[in-house]
């Protein structure tokens, strides 16, 4: 096995030199630096990850915290293309990435900041994870580079990454009413998310800036699954008069919808239009194909990865915050309102 004392006498400078090359140091002329990186190439030296970790202080490991709701587990359709892509980036940069599990073992530690320094992690992303749970408090207040997705923390290392939640609302909401619809009813959790509240708040922005009345029962609760969303849309078509538009704040939800008004004897896109958030894969295969708020997953997930890596390895970050686009997906799922 290739050591790096082989290579500082392939390359003729110190042990010293090499090892700082190594780990990315400045003071080192890109002549030598590239000089040493041919040598590593040709010689196919891998380095120790123990002993990288005791030079940087670091274990060049990421570790999640990742709560499903609704049990999908890595096929959730919208995280799952968001970690690839958040993978991929971190990797990159020389992280792995450790996921916790959701149980923890007698005697443990179980908060969130207690077991990042058991695992010594040098980051930490969160996904699903709810505000106001109380395992947050320690930890936002901590020192351990923080990435959060969909959720605005604070803290002396901390960041997030979301889409524009409003603003795709808004998209979808201007879009029923360019097609002429007036009573569009809401499926959605309006309080227990962020992202929830988000999209809730463009839906009654826009219908309060057109001038347009919501009704109480027109708005509906679900919890992001196919299932709430069926329940939901059965209740609002039993209403008289019944909206003849429906925006749902997940694709799940609008699939879980379009079951229920094809139960009621109406078809999609023709007596009733239906409009999803996500653009997972499922949405242009249902039948009608789903308009959708589009999120951009794997710009989140890079996003996210490159500003996790900037606030474990900089001592200054300038923005941690981003809000990444979204785009209407126009399909078959929405029409002109009947007279």
């Amino acid at each position: 096995m290739t050591t790096i004392y082989e290579i500082a006498k392939h390359a003729g400078v110190s042990i010293s030199t090499v090892s700082k090359a190594l780990n990315g140091y400045a003071d080192i002329s890109p002549k030598t630096r590239a000089k040493i990186q041919e040598i590593i190439k040709e010689l196919k030296y891998q380095p120790n990850a123990t002993a990288r970790g005791l030079a940087t202080k670091r274990s060049y490991m990421i570790g999640a915290f990742f709560q499903d709701d609704l049990n999908y587990g890595f096929f959730h359709p919208f995280l799952h293309t968001l970690l690839e892509n958040f993978k991929d980036a971190v990797g990159r940069n020389g992280y792995d990435i450790v996921f916790f599990t959701n149980t923890v073992a007698h005697g443990g530690p179980d908060d969130y900041e207690a077991r990042a320094k058991h695992r010594n992690v040098d980051g930490i992303l969160l996904l699903g994870i709810h505000k106001d749970d109380p395992k947050l408090v320690s930890l936002q207040a901590s020192s351990i580079p923080i990435m959060s997705i969909d959720m605005d923390l604070s803290g002396p290392k901390v960041g997030y990454v979301t889409s524009d939640n409003r603003g795709g609302a808004i998209r979808a909401v201007e879009h029923l009413i360019a097609l002429g619809h007036q009573r569009i009813g809401f499926i959605g959790d309006c309080f227990s998310t962020q992202v929830g509240y988000e999209r809730f708040l463009g839906y009654q922005q826009t219908m309060q800036k057109h001038g347009l009345s919501v009704q109480a029962e027109w708005i509906t609760q679900g919890n992001f699954s196919e299932e709430s969303g069926y329940t939901a849309a059965r209740d609002i078509l039993q209403l008289n008069p019944c909206p003849t538009a429906i925006f749902c704040i997940s694709d799940s939800m609008a699939i879980g919808a379009m079951k229920a008004v094809r139960e009621h004897g109406w078809q999609v896109g023709v007596d009733i239009s239906i409009v999803g958030f996500d653009d997972i894969a499922m949405a242009s295969h249902v039948h009608p194909p789903l308009t959708t708020i589009r999120q951009n997953k794997e710009e989140m997930g890079t996003r996210a990865a490159m500003v996790l890596v900037d606030l474990i390895e900089k001592d200054e970050t300038p923005s941690s915050a981003f809000s990444i686009p979204t785009e209407l997906i126009v399909r078959e799922s929405t029409g002109a309102a009947k007279p």
